[in-house]
Parts: structure tokens; C-alpha cells; sequence
């Protein structure tokens, strides 16, 4: 199972590093057009692929209680709860990466729209709340999923 956990890791960063190679040099992308996508298209399928494996393969093993943990006392973490604890985590980082990229262009449109129309700034403000509570939206399923565990 280990080796399911470092193909998905290594197809993650993988992504991560191309994506931020891009990012900071654009230029690189007509130069490396002919393998960018179906590197980055490999990867996720590699991605994908890894995810499917572990839940058909290491499904047992990942959720497979000791049975040797005494109630009120500090057990050995587990691969499910370990498991489980990234996946309480992931509703939080995800929301929170869609406000920020939500809360980005609202709030450059807002100080345009502010500057030409101070008298706009009420709404521009609920504008921006709406924005800013996906990521409290993503905190709460969190915390509802935390106190399952």
C-alpha cells in the first residue's frame, strides 16, 4: 500500500512543480507545448489510476482496526484515521482556494467601482462576503466531519 501512497504523492507534486514552472515562466509553455499536455494529462491519469488501486486494493488494510487500543487512552494512529484526518482537512483547503480565487477580481472590480462611485461600497462589501463564505462553508463540513471521527 505504501507504494500507492507514493505514485499518488509523486504524481501530486509532479503536478504542482509544472504548474508553478509555468507559472513563473510562460514562456516555457510554447517551448514545451509538443509533451506539456500529455505529461500533465499522464499524471492525472497516473493520479486517478493510484486512487481507484488504493480503494480496490488497500481498502482492508487502510480501514483495519488493532482492536488493542484501550478506551480513554492514546491508541497508535492508524492508516484509516490518517486517511481520515486528510480527508476532514481537504474541504477546508479546497474552499479555501475557491474564495481566494473568488475574493481576488471581486475586490479589484470593487475598489474600481468604489473609486468611481463611493456610495457603491455596501455592496461591493456584501459582494466580497458572499465570497469570502465559501471558505467558511468548507470550515464547517470540517468541523461536521471532524466530530464523526
Amino acid at each position: 500500500m505504501y507504494w500507492l501512497v507514493a505514485l499518488m504523492s509523486l504524481a501530486i507534486l509532479g503536478l504542482i512543480v509544472s504548474g508553478i514552472l509555468l507559472e513563473l515562466r510562460p514562456q516555457l509553455a510554447s517551448r514545451i507545448r509538443p509533451w506539456h499536455k500529455p505529461a500533465i494529462g499522464s499524471q492525472l491519469v497516473i493520479f486517478v489510476g493510484a486512487q481507484l488501486a488504493l480503494l480496490l486494493l488497500g481498502i482492508n488494510e487502510a480501514f483495519a482496526a488493532t482492536g488493542t487500543e484501550v478506551p480513554g487512552t492514546l491508541g497508535e494512529m492508524s492508516v484509516g484515521m490518517g486517511l481520515a484526518i486528510i480527508g476532514v482537512g481537504i474541504p477546508t483547503g479546497l474552499s479555501t482556494i475557491g474564495a481566494g480565487i473568488a475574493v481576488g477580481p471581486i475586490g479589484a472590480a470593487s475598489l474600481a467601482a468604489i473609486t468611481e462611485k463611493p456610495e457603491n461600497l455596501g455592496r461591493t462589501l456584501i459582494y466580497l462576503g458572499l465570497a469570502e463564505g465559501i471558505a467558511i462553508y468548507g470550515l464547517v463540513i470540517s468541523i461536521l466531519l471532524l466530530n464523526k471521527l
